[in-house]
């Protein structure tokens, strides 16, 4: 007989912003298959999911992927369900309403590498700063570039449990990265984010690092970029309709739910979204070709293509739950009246 080390890894209860929760299971002769995962429970009121009079949760395995990093093993991601089956108040990814697939999303996951024992960003001296930043994004060489052994393995790793993993860079301030995952359906695409996040947590314990996902880590009026993460979305209208008049149509189905989206997008965002670093103002709502600055960009690639393509809504923050800002975004491109 061998033996399976089956990871479930789940969202707990905290709020505004959920944290990684893990546990091993260990299965004798497993097939490798999602269908033979089984529904395992865990104490609900040592992660804020329930009291603990009536402690017990239960972890709805939705995604299996092979774990490069440990033998035998497989990384089980799954939802949270109250004791009666129903998804616990704390599941967003039971809301997506997307059960066909038809949007894409592209998520950018932005972040600091911070080093533990100084508590800063690698590459920040303690008791100063760094150069200006200009020269760390895509940066080559020693004097720019921090923690590329760390992101390299992440990527490797990521390939290896094979996920949809597109690509990395180093950006625009010191220690901060760049991955980028694309899947079709805004489930899948939620959870190989929180996937990848959950190897790049687990690896930091390795190097004496950890990873930041504050959106403004080095304070709100710091001259430093915030870490965001951009959704790149699509569905079959945005991918054909060749129509400059839909895009708009979809884009201004945005603005009378601004509150809503930035509800969802991600703790502290007001100390990122300022107008400044390439994003815009969270009290403002905008879009634009080729535009960074704006709240959505229209890519130019998109226009070129005859107005067949997608939408970049660049204002999630990096510590976003994926599963809220797609379902919300989605919720908002379904109500735009294109008829």
């Amino acid at each position: 007989m061998s033996k399976s080390k089956l990871e479930y890894i789940w969202l707990d209860g905290y709020k505004p912003t959920q944290n990684m929760r893990s546990k091993t299971k260990v299965e004798e002769d497993f097939s490798g298959k999602l269908e033979d995962c089984p529904i395992w429970s865990f104490d609900g009121s040592s992660t804020r999911q329930a009291e603990g009079g009536s402690s017990d949760c239960l972890l709805k395995p939705v995604a299996i992927y092979p774990d490069p990093a440990r033998k035998n093993g497989y990384l089980v991601m799954t939802e949270v369900l109250n004791a009666d089956g129903t998804p616990h108040e704390s599941n967003g990814r039971a809301t997506i309403e997307d059960e066909d697939n038809d949007f894409w999303f592209g998520f950018e996951q932005e972040y600091f590498i911070m080093d533990t024992k100084t508590q800063l960003p690698l590459g920040f001296p303690i008791g100063g700063y760094p150069a200006p930043q200009g020269m760390y994004y895509c940066s080559v060489g020693g004097k720019n570039t921090h923690g590329r052994d760390l992101v390299e393995e992440h990527a490797d790793l990521c390939i290896a449990a094979g996920l949809n993993f597109e690509g990395i860079n180093q950006e625009v301030a010191s220690g901060q990265w760049e991955f980028q995952l694309f899947a079709k359906g805004a489930k899948k695409a939620g959870d190989e984010i929180w996937v990848a996040r959950y190897l790049l947590d687990r690896l930091t314990e390795q190097y004496g690092y950890y990873i930041e996902y504050h959106p403004k880590p080095l304070g709100k009026d710091m001259d430093w970029n915030g870490s965001g993460m951009h959704a790149n979305f699509s569905n079959t209208t945005l991918r054909t309709c060749g129509s400059k008049e839909t895009y708009e149509k979809i884009c201004e189905a945005f603005r009378p739910v601004v509150k809503e989206h930035i509800e969802v997008y991600g703790e502290f965002n007001d100390q990122r979204l300022t107008g400044l670093h390439e994003t815009a103002s969270i009290n403002d709502f905008s879009y634009g070709v080729s535009d960074r600055g704006a709240s959505i960009r229209i890519p130019i690639i998109t226009v070129e293509k005859g107005w067949k393509g997608w939408l970049e809504d660049r204002r999630p923050a990096s510590n976003g739950d994926p599963y809220k800002i797609a379902g919300r975004i989605i919720k908002t491109v379904k109500s735009a009246d294109i008829s």
